[in-house]
């Protein structure tokens, strides 16, 4: 029979953990990362410097039920030189500058013809923007609107060095921690963005601290970790790991926790499942104004999760939602706009969440004919009246009144409207003194 145990979040939270955070996040902001490429595999060397995660190398050309893992893609020089010679764009300068997975190209043209490879965004014409072309061969440059308005006419040089490799691969990283039972507890995040500091070094940087400090701790849950590539990364280990995919019970893609907005949480597929119902806990107990919104089939990869024949308790967590903050998938989403406070609140509610996971059991109390008498256990206050005493009580009164055998301690939780963390600790006294048990 399973025994109410310690919370973690007690032992694993430092109040240094965000200032880490951000210091990681910094130092992968710089690098060139796509769906394939040198970008990711130095970006997981950085994971592994964290926690030991193993890195699988996919070849290019493996099918993922309805997809192909494509050419690997790498870069390494692209610019844009006006008619004096003068690098008006310059990929090392900023690595946004470059349509992501462009096609090798070395050309002169003019103005007129260079503009219909140009993405600008005329409504925020300061920003560069983040554009892609991965399955169609493409090329082209991005800028901030007002730069682009600048260009005289003439001629224009034009230079990207980058390859498709046949035969390359997909990488991604994978840590695994075996708990008491083989049910899993997933966490993902995408590795595939360029500098996005958000989207996802937040998400990247949070994932591998809190598998490194799982790591150090015994579990009622295994817990699984991968740093995947979006869309493609998940649909490729969803094709490699099919049986071992339905032993997730719960599960979180991590993306976009370092900003100061939100927290939002976006629901499985299922919609009241644990995960659900545990992070919803979380933020209206922690948080002011939390953005509890309901699963829809657009988003990161919570959508392969909780495709059809998979159907996972995945939800998705975030602080601002992805496309509706102003800083979304452009340069101004930068090391400036994420903070140490909220890398540390995100890490710290992830951390209440695994506690309500790990110890949310129904529970029956052994003294059901009302009231046992707490006074004489020396588990009341002596002096009645007292306000405080009232409020130290009261998670002790709501967990032996509803301690029926179908309630779990969430449920009672909830329903007090009283954080987990308390209810937990209460129930853990009852035990202990032989007035409640685990069913």
């Amino acid at each position: 029979m399973p025994a109410i145990g310690e919370m973690f979040s007690r032992k694993l939270y430092s109040e240094d953990i965000g200032d880490r955070l951000y210091e990681f996040a910094s130092a992968i902001y710089p690098i060139c990362r796509s769906i394939t490429g040198n970008g990711v595999r130095e970006t997981l060397r950085h994971v592994k410097k964290i926690v030991d995660i193993d890195i699988h190398e996919v070849p290019s050309g493996t099918t993922a039920f309805d997809w192909k893992v494509p050419r690997e893609w790498n870069v390494r020089d692209a610019y844009i030189k006006d008619p004096t010679g003068r690098k008006v764009v310059d990929f090392k300068v900023h690595n946004l500058h470059l349509l992501n997975y462009s096609i090798p190209v070395s050309t002169k043209l003019p103005l007129s013809e260079l503009k219909k490879h140009i993405y600008t965004m005329p409504d925020q014409p300061t920003l560069i923007p983040y554009r892609t072309s991965y399955y169609k061969d493409n090329w082209g440059f991005c800028m901030a609107h007002n730069e682009l308005q600048k260009l005289a006419d003439g001629m224009y040089e034009v230079f990207v060095d980058s390859d498709h490799n046949d035969n390359g691969s997909l990488s991604y990283g994978e840590y695994f921690h075996q708990g008491e039972t083989d049910d899993e507890f997933l966490f993902s995040s995408h590795v595939c963005h360029p500098s996005l500091a958000n989207d996802n070094c937040s998400g990247i940087g949070v994932n591998a601290f809190l598998a490194s400090a799982l790591s150090k701790v015994r579990t009622r849950y295994s817990y699984r970790f991968i740093f995947a590539p979006g869309t493609i990364g998940s649909i490729t280990w969803l094709s490699r790991n099919q049986d071992r995919a339905q032993r997730i019970k719960h599960g979180l893609i991590v993306s976009c926790v370092g900003d100061p907005g939100g927290p939002t949480y976006k629901r499985s597929q299922k919609g009241t499942a644990l995960i659900d119902r545990a992070v919803e806990h979380v933020y209206t107990s922690s948080e002011s104004n939390p953005n509890i919104i309901d699963f829809s089939p657009y988003g990161y990869d919570e959508r392969q999760y909780c495709s059809p024949a998979f159907d996972l308790s995945v939800g998705l967590i975030l602080r601002s939602k992805f496309g509706e903050f102003p800083e979304y998938h452009t340069s101004a989403d930068n090391l400036d706009f994420i903070k140490p406070e909220y890398l540390g609140r995100s890490f710290k509610a992830l951390l209440d969440i695994i506690d309500i996971v790990e110890n949310d059991f129904k529970t029956v109390s052994l003294a059901p004919n009302c009231e046992p008498n707490l006074g004489k256990r020396g588990l009341y206050g002596a002096i009645g009246g007292d306000k405080t005493a009232y409020d130290a009580n009261l998670p002790v009164f709501w967990v032996l009144n509803q301690s029926d055998g179908t309630r779990s301690l969430l449920d009672i939780a909830v329903r007090a409207k009283i954080p987990f963390e308390r209810i937990q600790a209460a129930a853990k006294m009852l035990s202990e003194n032989d007035l409640l048990k685990v069913v």
